[in-house]
């Protein structure tokens, strides 16, 4: 996957297009992503005890993988990633690759 947790990301559709933020967590078998401070929507907790108050709790939905793209760390520029595999002896290694500034992203 191009995006993974604690990446830097920035939302192309939806409300809340043109943010940015940091993902939080990535959910793989539906490939979709929950971001820091996007999609947020409030649940409504009803009150569990007797002359306890309800609450309004704020919490980010995930949004789709196809709808984020990554933020390369070192150019700082929104971009498309590829996959780059590097040989160190008889091992290999898979990096994910900035297509503007061609740096490697670990």
């Amino acid at each position: 996957m191009h995006i993974k947790k604690g990446d830097k990301v920035k939302v192309l559709a939806g409300k809340d297009k043109g943010k940015t933020g940091k993902v939080l967590q990535v959910f793989a078998g539906t490939r979709k992503a929950s971001v820091d401070g996007i999609n947020l929507l409030i649940k409504h907790m009803r009150p569990k005890r007797q002359g306890e108050k309800g609450q309004r709790i704020e919490f980010p939905a995930p949004l789709d993988i196809s709808k984020l793209m990554l933020v390369c760390p070192k150019c700082g520029k929104p971009s498309r990633t590829s996959m780059k595999i590097i040989l160190a002896g008889e091992s290999r290694k898979k990096y994910r690759e900035c297509q503007k500034c061609r740096n490697i992203i670990n």
